[in-house]
C-alpha cells in the first residue's frame, strides 16, 4: 500500500491545512528567506501576550512544545548540583526522551486508572526535585487534569520546585472542568503554562511553542533560546494563525465533535475508552495491542501502538475515523 493511501493517525497532527490567510503569510515571509529572522522572535511573542491579554514578559517562545521542554530540562541541568525532575507515566513519551539525553534524572509516578496521581505526585517530590511536568490532557490517555485537582496539587509543592502544565492539547477541551493554565498563573509564581502551534493551530510543520509564566522563570528561559531560533515563516504564520482564531476555533470544535462520536462507538463496539479532551482517543488494549495496530495498517489506518499498554489514535476526518471503527466492531479485540 503507497503512503498516499494511508491515513495518518499516529501523530497527533492536524488533519486540515492551514487557512487561507496563514498560507499566504508564509508565502509572503518566503521571499525573504536570505535573511536572517530575528534575533529572539519578539513581533511574536507581542502577539501571544495579546492574544492572551498578559504583559509579553510573561511570554517565551520556542521550537515547539519540545524545544521549551529542552530549554527547561537545561535549566535543570545548571549548576554543581543537578536536580531531578518528576513526570506522570504514561505520559508524553518526550519526557524522558529529552531528560535522558541531557543526562538529567527523571522519575516516573503511575498514573491512577488513566489519570494522574496527582496525591503521589506531590508525596514524591523530595529535595532533589526541581521541576513537575504534568500533561494536561495527559497524552497518550487523553484525561485532563481537573482544576479543582490543579488548585490543590500546587498548594501542595513546595515553592522552589517549578511545575510545567503541558496543554498543548488544552483547546481541544469542551469539559468546564478542565484546569486552565493561563487562568491560574496568578498567585502561583513556580507555574509555567505550556502551549504549541503545532496541534490547536495546525502547524506541526513549522515547529512553534510558547510558555506562559511569572517574569522571573520566563527571563530564564529566555535566556537559554538560542539566537534565530524561529524561523520568519513559522512566526509569520503563527502570528497570521492567531488573528485567524475564529477558524481554527471552529476547526477544533468539529474535531471535538468527532472525537466524542468515535468514543461513543468505540464503547458501544465493548472497547472501554476514557473520556478524552484531546485530540486522540486512548483504547487501553493491553497485549490485544499489537494485533490491533496491525488489522489498521492492513485497512490502510497508522496508529501509535504502546506495546501491552494500548494504542492512541489522532481523531481525523470521518472517513480516517470509520476505518478504526471496522476494526474495533469486528469484535476480535473485545475482550470476552
Amino acid at each position: 500500500m503507497s503512503q498516499q493511501q494511508l491515513h495518518r493517525a499516529d501523530a497527533n497532527e492536524s488533519p486540515y491545512p492551514p487557512v487561507p490567510a496563514v498560507l499566504d503569510a508564509i508565502v509572503e515571509a518566503a521571499a525573504r528567506v536570505n535573511r536572517y529572522p530575528q534575533v529572539y522572535p519578539t513581533a511574536l511573542a507581542e502577539a501571544i501576550a495579546a492574544h492572551h491579554r498578559v504583559p509579553v514578559d510573561r511570554v517565551a517562545v520556542g521550537a515547539g512544545g519540545a524545544g521549551l521542554i529542552q530549554q527547561m530540562l537545561h535549566l535543570v541541568a545548571r549548576g554543581r548540583r543537578r536536580g531531578e525532575v518528576l513526570a506522570a507515566w504514561r505520559s508524553f513519551e518526550g519526557y524522558p526522551l529529552i531528560a535522558e539525553g541531557m543526562s538529567v534524572p527523571l522519575r516516573r509516578v503511575p498514573l491512577r486508572g488513566h489519570a494522574h496521581d496527582l496525591t503521589a505526585m506531590a508525596k514524591a517530590v523530595r529535595r532533589r526535585t526541581k521541576l513537575v511536568f504534568l500533561c494536561s490532557p495527559n497524552n497518550p490517555t487523553g484525561v485532563p487534569i481537573r482544576q479543582d485537582d490543579l488548585d490543590r496539587f500546587l498548594t501542595r509543592v513546595p515553592r522552589r520546585v517549578f511545575v510545567v502544565l503541558d496543554e498543548v492539547y488544552r483547546d481541544f477541551a469542551t469539559d468546564p472542568a478542565t484546569a486552565d493554565g493561563p487562568a491560574t498563573l496568578p498567585g502561583h509564581p513556580n507555574l509555567i503554562v505550556l502551549r504549541s502551534f503545532s496541534k490547536a493551530y495546525g502547524l506541526a510543520g513549522l515547529r512553534v511553542g510558547y510558555a506562559l509564566g511569572h517574569p522571573g522563570p520566563i527571563a530564564a528561559l529566555r535566556g537559554v533560546t538560542m539566537p534565530f531560533l524561529v524561523p520568519e515563516t513559522a512566526q509569520a504564520a503563527a502570528i497570521a494563525a492567531l488573528a485567524a482564531e475564529p477558524e481554527y476555533g471552529a476547526r477544533r470544535r468539529a474535531v471535538a465533535a468527532e472525537r466524542d462520536r468515535v468514543t461513543a462507538a468505540l464503547r458501544a463496539a465493548g472497547i472501554e475508552v476514557p473520556a478524552s479532551e484531546g485530540n486522540f482517543v486512548w483504547l487501553p488494549l493491553g497485549d490485544r495491542t499489537a494485533g490491533f495496530a496491525a488489522a489498521c495498517r492492513t485497512r490502510g489506518l497508522l496508529v501509535h501502538a504502546f506495546p501491552g499498554e494500548g494504542v492512541r489514535v489522532t481523531v481525523g476526518p470521518p472517513e480516517s475515523n470509520d476505518v478504526l471503527l471496522e476494526v474495533a466492531r469486528s469484535g476480535e479485540f473485545v475482550r470476552g
